[in-house]
């Protein structure tokens, strides 16, 4: 990387761009540095520390990825077979549902919604066909992954991702222990309450430190745990983007995106070498992007709902370059 984020640098972009915490993991050949400033909880006036336990909300997805890649590895799961082979459908009632595989879900191209919210999950096309991003994905997924390992989510990633990775902060599920050293989220400057789900769950339910989500970072850039092959198919794109969208479920795009796709797992920028990933709960925004030729990125927390406003001025003075997946974030991703 050209330059470090310094402290004051971070300070500054956090008071110019009205966020009020950030923790910030640049990694670079290996190597970690962390950058944290801004408040936790703007009633206590606690400081943002590297130690900081944030809601990585999407950012879960990336690592729910990586232990699936494991597990092909492994024999354990395949990325072919149809889901509905050895678990129920995710749709009972839609014939296309039965053709769903790991492949479809790890690249949103199954056909299925984003979220649940009240309406039934149903099938929007057959799977395979064109990209619309679907967190309901990821919650079939798992159900998958815990019929072929015989054990909950928490305990597979575990095993898998954060033992191996010296992630002793992080869990799907929720501590007791994160409340001494938590992010508060806060929305367009009013504190909340802080998230806690109920039980673990693939989409979305990772808390973690910036310290660990940068180790686990540096672990993708590596390729550590994965066969070389697999590791290569992970930045593949799969699928290019429907023009101007993350979402696509009204019909077949007229256009796609030139530069923006989609692998096994991440948003991928091919033309520049980089992978990406964003996250969005209420109060909560997260962002993570690394080069996997220069073996460097970053990811940024923030707990507040302005916190992808950093994303764009970092990625300049981390990843300097053209940023495509920052400016089609920037428009579909709103506060």
């Amino acid at each position: 990387m050209r330059s470090k984020l310094s402290t004051e640098k971070l300070q500054e972009l956090l008071a110019s761009r009205d966020v009020i915490g950030a923790s910030v993991a640049v990694v670079s050949q290996g190597n970690v540095d962390v950058v944290s400033a801004g408040l936790r909880d703007i009633e206590t006036n606690s400081p943002v520390t590297t130690d900081t336990v944030f809601d990585a909300a999407s950012l879960t997805k990336p690592l729910i990825s990586y232990a699936t890649l494991q597990l092909v590895d492994a024999g354990v799961i395949s990325l072919d077979e149809p889901l509905a082979s050895f678990v129920r459908p995710v749709v009972t009632d839609d014939p296309r549902a039965r053709s769903i595989t790991a492949r479809h879900l790890l690249t949103h191209t199954a056909g299925l919604q984003n979220l649940r919210d009240k309406d039934p999950i149903r099938m929007f096309y057959a799977p395979g066909n064109w990209f619309s991003y679907s967190s309901v994905g990821f919650m079939y997924l798992q159900t998958a992954i815990e019929a072929r390992t015989g054990e909950p989510l928490e305990a597979t990633i575990r095993r898998l991702v954060f033992d191996p990775l010296g992630m002793e902060l992080s869990s799907l599920e929720w501590r007791g222990a994160f409340s001494t050293n938590e992010a508060v989220p806060h929305e367009s400057g009013a504190r909340l309450s802080g998230h806690r789900a109920p039980s673990a769950n693939a989409s979305y339910s990772l808390k973690t430190t910036a310290t660990e989500y940068g180790a686990f970072l540096s672990a993708v850039l590596s390729g550590a745990r994965l066969k070389k092959q697999t590791w290569q198919d992970w930045f593949s794109p799969a699928v290019m983007l429907p023009q101007g969208a993350l979402i696509q479920l009204d019909g077949p795009p007229h256009a796609q995106e030139p530069n923006i796709g989609w692998g096994l797992g991440w948003g991928l920028e091919p033309e520049f070498a980089r992978f990406f990933q964003w996250g969005k709960m209420i109060g909560m925004r997260a962002f993570v992007m690394g080069n996997s030729e220069s073996n460097s990125g970053f990811v940024v927390f923030a707990n507040c709902n302005t916190g992808l406003r950093l994303i764009q001025p970092l990625a300049d003075i981390l990843l300097p370059g053209e940023h495509p997946a920052v400016h089609l974030l920037l428009k579909e991703v709103t506060e």
